[in-house]
C-alpha cells in the first residue's frame, strides 16, 4: 500500500470537525505522503480538528480560502463529502487530469474486512449504531464508522479479513463510492424521500447515488430493502434480496410483522420472536430501524440471542431523540439529528403528550408541508428558527398551534419555555440542517442540553434556597 501514496502529493480538501478529514491527513502521513491541508474556515473554527493531526508535518496548510496553486500541485485530492463536485477548483483538477478520492473511497480501498452498510434519508444513524450493537453483543471483531461520525482510515491497518466493518454511508459519500464499483458486502436501505436537493440538484441524482450501495453488488452479497416505502421496493440490485417491513406479503424472504410477532425467513430457516419486547426507544421508526437491523444482522449469521442482548442494551445516539432531563414535569429531548422533515415527523409521532418544538433550519430546498401539518396536528406551540422560519410559518397561517419565529437560538429556547407547561415535551427536532446559525447538529444539540442545565441549575437553586427558608 506504501508504494501507492509513499511520496505523492495530496491535498486534502475540507478538513471538517466530524473526523473524516482528519482520519485522511493522519493516514495520509502514517503512510508517507506529502499531503497540503486547505479549508476555507479560519483557524478558530477548526482549533479541535487541527489539535488533532501533527500540523508540523504537513507540506502546507491554508486556511480562510482555498489557493488554486494547492490543487494544480497535486497528484490527488481528497475531496470533503459535503463540497459539491462542480466546484470550480475541482472542475479545473478534472481539466489537468488530477485524480479525485474521498475519505471513504481511501477506506474502502485499503479495507480488508467485510462491510455492512446502511443508507437511507431517515434512520440511518439508528439502524447503524444498532446493528454494531448486535455484533458486539454476538462478539464479532467490528469497528463502526462511516457519516455516524467516525472515520475508520486510522484503525485500517488492523482490520482483519474475518472482521465486520459496520458503515453509515451519505448520498454524498456513496456519490464518490459510485465512481470505483464498490458496494458493500450487506446493503440496509431504510427508505427515501428528497433530501440535500441543493447538492444534487434533483430528487433523481439524489436517487441515483443512494442506489449505489446497491449498483455493484454481486449474487454473494446482500440487500435489506425497506418493503414498506414504495421507492425503496422498486429498487434493482444483484445481490440476494430481504425485505423488512411492517407491511409485507408473507411470501417474501426477510422480516415482517406476523400477528403481533416479528417473522424472519431466509432460503434455510424461519421463525418468530417478540422483537417489540426488546426495543427500548419510542417510536414506531425505531422499531423500523430495528426489523432493518435484526434483518440484516441475522442474514450474517449473528444468532437471536445476539439480537436480543444488542437491542436491550442500545444506548440512543446523542442528538438522536435523546432524553436529556425532566424538570417541572416537563420531559426536554433533544433530536438535533433530526435534519429531514421526515425525522422530525418521526419525533412528534412519537409521543402522546402536548409537545412544544423548536423547528426549522438551513434550507435545503426540500418540501416542507408535510411537516407543516404534523406540526399543526401534533404540538402546541413552535419556536421557528433559520433560513425556513418563513416558510413554515407560512404553511401554519391556518394552524392552532402558537407559533413565532426567532432571532436566534435563546430566543427560540426562551420562548418555547415559556409556552411549556408541566405535563409537556420541550421537543428540539428542527427537521432542518443546522448550518446557518450553528457550526453542525451537534453544536445545536449541544447548546440546546446547556440550555437545559442551565434551567436545571436555577431550579435547584431556587428549590434549595426555599428549603433553607422554610427551616
Amino acid at each position: 500500500m506504501d508504494n501507492f501514496i509513499h511520496n505523492k502529493r495530496y491535498t486534502v480538501m475540507g478538513l471538517g470537525q466530524f473526523g473524516g478529514g482528519i482520519g485522511a491527513v493522519q493516514f495520509l502521513l502514517r503512510h508517507g505522503a506529502r499531503v497540503t491541508l486547505t479549508d476555507q474556515r479560519p483557524a478558530d473554527q477548526l482549533a479541535d480538528s487541527l489539535a488533532q493531526i501533527d500540523i508540523s508535518r504537513l507540506e502546507r496548510l491554508t486556511l480562510g480560502s482555498h489557493d488554486p496553486a494547492d490543487f494544480m500541485s497535486a497528484d490527488v485530492i481528497v475531496v470533503n463529502p459535503a463540497i459539491p463536485r462542480d466546484h470550480p477548483l475541482l472542475e479545473l483538477a478534472r481539466r489537468e487530469g488530477i485524480s479525485l478520492t474521498s475519505e471513504m473511497n481511501l477506506f474502502w480501498q485499503h479495507n480488508r474486512g467485510k462491510v455492512l452498510a446502511v443508507t437511507g434519508s431517515n434512520g440511518k444513524s439508528t439502524t447503524t449504531a444498532m446493528c454494531h450493537a448486535i455484533m458486539q453483543a454476538a462478539g464479532r471483531r467490528c469497528r463502526l464508522g462511516g457519516n455516524i461520525g467516525c472515520s475508520l482510515l486510522r484503525v485500517v491497518d488492523e482490520i482483519l479479513l474475518d472482521d465486520w466493518v459496520v458503515l453509515e454511508l451519505s448520498s454524498f459519500q456513496l456519490h464518490d463510492l459510485n465512481r470505483i464499483s464498490q458496494s458493500p458486502d450487506v446493503a440496509i436501505i431504510t427508505n427515501f424521500s428528497p433530501n440535500h436537493l441543493d447538492w444534487h440538484g434533483t430528487i433523481e441524482n439524489y436517487r441515483y447515488d443512494k442506489q449505489s450501495i446497491l449498483r455493484w453488488q454481486m449474487p454473494h452479497q446482500t440487500a435489506v430493502l425497506n418493503r414498506d416505502d414504495a421507492d425503496v421496493c422498486t429498487w434493482p440490485t444483484n445481490g440476494r434480496r430481504l425485505d423488512f417491513g411492517l407491511t409485507a406479503p408473507t411470501n417474501e424472504l426477510g422480516m415482517i410483522v406476523d400477528e403481533g410477532e416479528v417473522r424472519y425467513r431466509d432460503e434455510h430457516r424461519a421463525f418468530h420472536f417478540p422483537l417489540r419486547d426488546w426495543v427500548t426507544l419510542p417510536g414506531v421508526h425505531n422499531f423500523q430501524n430495528a426489523l432493518a437491523a435484526a434483518c440484516g444482522t441475522l442474514a450474517v449469521g449473528i444468532p437471536l440471542d445476539a439480537v436480543e442482548r444488542g437491542l436491550r442494551g442500545y444506548q440512543p445516539l446523542p442528538h438522536r431523540l435523546q432524553f436529556v432531563a425532566e424538570i417541572q414535569g416537563r420531559r426536554f429531548y433533544n433530536d438535533s439529528l433530526a435534519t429531514t422533515p421526515e425525522s422530525a415527523i418521526f419525533a412528534l409521532e412519537a409521543f402522546d403528550r402536548p409537545i412544544v418544538l423548536l423547528a426549522g433550519g438551513y434550507d435545503k430546498q426540500v418540501d416542507l408541508t408535510a411537516f407543516a401539518h404534523a406540526i399543526s396536528r401534533r404540538t402546541k406551540a413552535v419556536a421557528l428558527m433559520g433560513q425556513t422560519a418563513g416558510a413554515i410559518d407560512n404553511a401554519l397561517s391556518t394552524s392552532p398551534a402558537a407559533r413565532r419565529i426567532c432571532t436566534n437560538f435563546r430566543d427560540a429556547w426562551d420562548w418555547a419555555f415559556a409556552q411549556s407547561a408541566p405535563g409537556d415535551i420541550v421537543l428540539l427536532s428542527p427537521g432542518c440542517a443546522s448550518y446557518d446559525w450553528f457550526r453542525n447538529f451537534a453544536d445545536r444539540g449541544e447548546q440546546f442540553t446547556a440550555f437545559v442545565k442551565e434551567f436545571r441549575s436555577k431550579h435547584d437553586s431556587l428549590v434549595a434556597t426555599n428549603e433553607s427558608e422554610e427551616n
